[in-house]
């Protein structure tokens, strides 16, 4: 006879914000939570969700758009939110870093090389023109910017900038809210809110919860990796004859 199962997979789907705040709580042994320390928690989650973006823990949030090219416009951007102004690529707002980009015209993309200040800085003239080769990201507080070498002319108007972009995670935001976080991390954010909590509330904890973390850190990104596949082969034995 089969198993009686949930027949459902979606367990974090459900989880919310609460939830977290509430199973971290226990972890260093307060139940019961209300009023600020909920408050405090949630400020400690968004923390831990900065931390991993720092630690570049984020790369399910990696999404593709293009950018309208104008002629004479090297510097585009794009806005950390509607309230910060309105970025050049429609929709697109809260962007943490530009990882590729490519020059697109009649569906066909010729890569370009991202380059950091300094080598835009060496560029002699940045106000030539032509089809981009190089672009450089600069992140500010409020928006994130791409600006293009060489500058698009008339003949590169219309066409288009495409970019591979990762969005920062969202905020906790509201406590019936779930976490903007895959399933597999689920352990791992627990344990490191856990871990925040315990600097605060239990420094008894500390030292245990932090190893907690950093080992519940490790095995997802492991499991976040890209898996490849493996080609085994056997080893040949010669006996002595």
């Amino acid at each position: 006879m089969a198993n009686t199962t949930s027949g459902t997979t979606t367990f974090e789907k459900g989880f919310s914000i609460s939830d977290i705040v509430e199973e971290a709580y226990e972890r260093i042994g307060i139940s019961g939570v209300s009023g600020y320390q909920l408050k405090g928690a949630r400020r400690s989650l968004n923390i831990l969700f900065q931390e991993w973006a720092n630690r570049g823990l984020h790369y399910w949030e990696i999404a593709n758009n293009n950018i309208t090219l104008v002629a004479d416009q090297a510097t585009y951007t794009m806005f950390r939110s509607t309230t910060d102004g309105t970025s050049s690529a429609t929709a697109v707002y809260g962007v943490d870093d530009v990882l590729e980009a490519s020059f697109r015209n009649s569906n066909v993309d010729t890569p370009l090389t991202k380059i950091n200040r300094s080598a835009y800085q060496a560029l002699s003239n940045k106000t030539s023109t032509g089809q981009p080769t190089q672009y450089y990201v600069q992140r500010l507080i409020d928006r994130v910017t791409i600006t293009l070498y060489l500058t698009p002319g008339t003949d590169q108007a219309g066409k288009f900038i495409n970019y591979y972009y990762v969005k920062r995670i969202q905020d906790a935001g509201d406590y019936t809210n779930d976490a903007d976080v895959p399933y597999r991390f689920v352990p791992c954010m627990i344990a490191g809110l856990s871990y925040y909590l315990a600097i605060k509330y239990a420094p008894d904890r500390i030292q245990m919860l932090k190893m907690l973390y950093e080992d519940e850190l490790k095995r997802a990104l492991e499991e976040d990796g890209s898996s490849s596949s493996s080609f085994i082969t056997p080893k040949t034995y010669y006996p002595n004859v």
